[in-house]
């Protein structure tokens, strides 16, 4: 049964990035979300807050992960996290979803899972230029700021709604409607039919 979402932490992870994609993951209480890290040593996020991981990359359930998250950082930039680029490969062999964003991305090129598939990021030549071995330059796509394709989904630094969309769809979190104007609502501050009146009040008001 594929009921868990994992999200990785680690010390300077950017927390803007799957803010909305967690917060929405959680909403419907059908999920389960546990933060997981390098090690069980709380880490600081880019914004400062504290995060203790529940659990180590290498204690990942296969059997019931719906998805691992990765977000941004320098720490990818600088080459390190090898136990996550064997993490992000073995969640998505074993059929899972693997999502990330910004040089989040770089996790998933290391991984090999971007050389067949569209995919995006913060900027073309990002990734070739931190990742010798990829093999996906043909398949990056500058004109979306988060793409789902092959089992991943990557976003661009300034895409976290889009991201988050893609989250929501990946997971059939609510209708395609109401996703829609989820999506409106977030990025455009357009109100659901639901809420105009009281959009309209609060206004007037």
């Amino acid at each position: 049964m594929r009921d868990t979402v994992y999200f990785l932490a680690f010390d300077g992870f950017a927390d803007w990035h799957a803010a909305h994609a967690l917060c929405e993951i959680r909403r419907p209480g059908e999920w389960q979300l546990k933060t997981v890290g390098f090690s069980l040593q709380p880490v600081l996020s880019m914004g400062g807050m504290r995060v203790v991981p529940e659990l180590t990359l290498e204690r990942l359930d296969l059997q019931r992960a719906a998805m691992l998250i990765v977000p941004g950082g320098y720490l990818w930039e600088h080459g390190h996290g090898d136990e996550a680029v064997e993490a992000a490969r073995r969640v998505h062999a074993a059929g899972a979803p693997v999502a990330a964003v910004d040089s989040g991305v770089l996790v998933l090129a290391r991984a090999g899972l971007l050389d067949a598939c569209r995919h995006t990021g913060s900027w073309p030549g990002h990734i070739g230029a931190h990742v010798p071995g990829y093999a996906g330059a043909d398949q990056f796509d500058p004109t979306v700021l988060a793409v789902s394709d092959g089992g991943t989904i990557t976003a661009s630094q300034l895409g976290s709604v889009e991201f988050a969309r893609e989250v929501i769809r990946t997971l059939d979190l609510y209708n395609p409607s109401d996703r829609e104007h989820w999506y409106r609502l977030f990025k455009h501050a357009l109100p659901p039919p639901w809420c105009a009146g009281d959009a309209a009040t609060a206004v007037a008001a």
